[in-house]
C-alpha cells in the first residue's frame, strides 16, 4: 500500500469519526443529560453490567489509566454512586457495587440512550436498519480482530435483501447433490423464506446469517408458529468443501426443531 492510499484511509476513518460523534452528541456537555462526561458514563455502564467488580478489573476492560478511573471512582464516591467493601477472599482486593442512587442514574442514562438511538434508527426503513447493524458488527469485527494471521474470521448478522435467495439456492443444490431431491423441496424452502419475509415479526422472530472471511456459510430461521411460539425451522451449514463428498453434511429441521431422518450433523 502507497503513502497515499494508506493517508486517504487514515482520512476517511477519521471523517467517520467526527460524523457519528456529532451524530450520537458525545460532544454535548454533560453525557445525556447527565452530569457526566463519556467516560464516566461508560464507567458507571462497566460497573452496571459487571457489578460486583474491581478497580483492576475496570482498568483491563476499558484500557484506562489507573489513575484517572481512581479520580472517576472517587467522584462517584463523593456523590453515593458507588459503595466499597473489602474482598472476603482477598483482603487486599476492594469490591464495587453500586449503591440505588448509582443504579437510578444508570437507569435514566440508558433509557434515554435507548430512545435517543431509537429514534435515530426510527428514520430508516427496516432493510435500512438491517444494513446499518450488518456494517457496525463488520466495523467491531474489524477493529477488534485479534486473529493470528491466516485464521479464519466468523460473524453472525441478521439477514439483508438478497439472502433469502441464497438460502433457497444452496437449499437446492445441496439437497439435490446429497439427497437427490427434486425441485419440490426448493419450492418449499421458498415458501418458508417468503412467508418469513411476508409476515416478519422482530418481536419473536430472528433470521442469521454467518459469515466465514466474508462470505456466508451458513444460516438460522426462527419462526413463530400459530400459538406465538419461536421454533427454529430451517437451519444451514455450507459442507466442508476440502473434505470428500462422502463426509459432507448439512440439516434441515422441522417446525418442532428435530433434525430429519439421515441428515447427520458432521462432527
Amino acid at each position: 500500500m502507497s503513502k497515499r492510499e494508506l493517508d486517504d484511509r487514515v482520512r476517511a476513518v477519521r471523517r467517520f469519526s467526527r460524523f457519528y460523534t456529532r451524530k450520537i452528541g458525545v460532544l454535548r456537555e454533560g453525557l445525556l443529560g447527565s452530569p457526566l462526561s463519556l467516560t464516566e458514563g461508560r464507567v458507571l455502564y462497566e460497573l452496571a453490567q459487571r457489578e460486583p467488580v474491581t478497580a483492576s478489573d475496570l482498568v483491563g476492560e476499558l484500557a484506562l489509566d489507573a489513575g484517572y478511573l481512581s479520580r472517576i471512582l472517587g467522584g462517584f464516591d463523593k456523590q453515593g454512586l458507588i459503595q466499597k467493601r473489602t474482598s472476603d477472599r482477598d483482603g487486599r482486593q476492594i469490591i464495587l457495587t453500586l449503591t440505588d442512587r448509582g443504579r437510578d442514574m444508570f437507569a435514566a442514562i440508558n433509557a434515554r440512550s435507548h430512545d435517543e438511538i431509537a429514534a435515530m434508527l426510527g428514520q430508516l426503513s427496516g432493510p435500512e436498519q438491517m444494513r446499518l447493524v450488518a456494517a457496525l458488527e463488520t466495523v467491531e469485527r474489524l477493529l477488534g480482530d485479534r486473529r493470528k494471521p491466516g485464521e479464519p474470521s466468523y460473524m453472525l448478522r441478521p439477514h439483508q435483501p438478497g439472502d433469502m435467495g441464497w438460502v433457497i439456492h444452496r437449499h437446492g443444490v445441496l439437497y439435490a447433490e446429497e439427497y437427490g431431491l427434486d425441485e419440490s423441496f426448493e419450492a418449499m424452502v421458498a415458501h418458508i423464506a417468503a412467508t418469513f419475509i411476508e409476515n416478519f415479526d422482530a418481536r419473536r422472530e430472528r433470521c442469521w446469517i454467518a459469515e466465514r472471511d466474508g462470505e456466508i456459510v451458513g444460516s438460522v430461521l426462527l419462526v413463530k408458529d400459530d400459538e406465538e411460539i419461536a421454533k427454529l425451522r430451517l437451519l444451514y451449514v455450507e459442507p466442508p468443501w476440502d473434505r470428500e463428498p462422502s463426509c459432507r453434511r448439512m440439516y434441515w429441521l422441522r417446525p418442532a426443531g428435530q433434525l430429519s431422518q439421515g441428515h447427520a450433523v458432521d462432527q
